[in-house]
């Protein structure tokens, strides 16, 4: 069992000497799961926040949550003077996520299907962190508390060895943090979606709601 305790990796990461001229590769879901997050490292660590998310089929849910992200970001820049985050355009690449979850449509949230999402994304993420030789790479993915911190922390392990770049671990739902996120979201007045993004979660979150 991994009993690591990723938020307190996180916080002695980021406490170390000369963070504030380093550069993060930032992973970023939604807006919602940003706010909290990008608080919480504005004025820790450069940020490029990059908006990558494969497994959102839906044109019109893809561009509203880019839409609320690039806004989030702006709004921070704006109310933290010193903070240094950009806001980074993904690659839409749905077929690459369909590809993955082929065979595994019918998984239950959280099941084979979200840990190949997770791998796509995080993989992205350490992609561009080499590319722009940015010193890590992480995700938002770990402010939701149904998403595993530990299996999300082990796939950005495992591509970091991989990659040759470093990641940086995180939980960030831990401390209140997912509370904060939501306090956050009606304080930004942020889109708050009810669903992770794929065409699979969304049937499943439909199902539920006319059951």
């Amino acid at each position: 069992m991994n009993n690591k305790n990723y938020a307190k990796l996180c916080e002695e990461e980021l406490s170390k000497p000369d963070m504030r001229g380093k550069t993060l590769v930032l992973q970023s879901c939604c807006a919602p799961c940003s706010s909290w997050v990008l608080t919480y490292l504005q004025n820790r660590i450069n940020i490029k926040s990059i908006y990558y998310n494969p497994n959102i089929v839906d044109e019109e849910e893809y561009a509203k949550r880019e839409a609320e992200l690039k806004r989030l970001v702006d709004i921070l820049n704006a109310e933290y003077p010193g903070a240094s985050i950009e806001f980074v355009k993904g690659k839409k690449e749905t077929e690459k996520f369909l590809k993955a979850a082929k065979g595994y449509e019918n998984e239950p949230e959280g099941g084979k299907r979200c840990e190949l999402c997770y791998e796509i994304r995080l993989k992205e993420a350490a992609r561009l962190a080499k590319e722009i030789k940015a010193d890590y790479f992480s995700t938002t993915l770990t402010i939701s508390p149904l998403k595993k911190a530990s299996l999300i922390n082990e796939i950005g392990e495992r591509i970091a060895k991989e990659e040759g770049v470093a990641f940086l671990p995180s939980d960030f739902k831990k401390n209140d943090g997912y509370k904060k996120s939501v306090e956050l979201s009606k304080k930004y007045g942020l889109y708050r979606q009810n669903y992770c993004g794929c065409p699979f979660s969304k049937r499943n979150t439909e199902h539920e709601e006319t059951t």
